[in-house]
């Protein structure tokens, strides 16, 4: 693993928005109304898996679509990366919780997390920070995070059966 092949505009877009990230994450597990603690962490971890999954994936390999940072290989900074995916899997557990997502509004919900998800990479893409390659378009992502969405949306519904989401007063 290198350091990295130049810390450029790339790295200080990553270190930037991973702050800002964060922020709004501190911001949100102060407020009462905050999800239990074992179900942030479960949503902190959640969001990782799925960034580092998709990463191994289709971001490395034979597939190969996409470079993190500048170089194939792994850097540094590319730590950076996948710790900017766990407070988006704490949003979108704690938004489904605050904005009471059931059945009528599922579809929807997942729907804008996916036109969100491309937006993001379109972002980071924007950014240097991800540069897809062999052919590899936003637009393939999009069923990519459609699928990814409706599955952490099933699986949160799945944890509200077992009990409460939020953390008690």
């Amino acid at each position: 693993m290198k350091m990295w092949k130049e810390f450029g505009n790339n790295e200080l877009y990553l270190l930037l928005m991973v702050a800002a990230a964060y922020f709004v994450y501190f911001l949100l597990i102060r407020r009462p109304d905050r999800l239990a603690k074992q179900v942030r962490v479960l949503s902190l971890l959640w969001g990782i898996a799925v960034g580092i999954l998709y990463d191994f994936t289709i971001g490395g390999g034979r597939t190969d679509f996409y470079k993190v940072n500048d170089l194939n290989n792994y850097e540094v900074t590319d730590i950076l990366y996948y710790i900017l995916f766990a407070p988006f899997g704490y949003f979108f557990f704690y938004l489904y919780e605050k904005l009471n997502i059931g059945k009528k509004t599922f579809i929807m919900y997942v729907l804008v997390w996916a036109f969100f998800g491309v937006y993001f990479q379109w972002v980071l893409t924007a950014a240097d920070i991800i540069t897809l390659q062999k052919g590899y378009k936003l637009m393939h992502s999009f069923p990519i995070f459609l699928l990814t969405q409706t599955l952490t949306g099933v699986y949160i519904q799945v944890l509200k059966s077992k009990e409460s989401l939020t953390a008690a007063e």
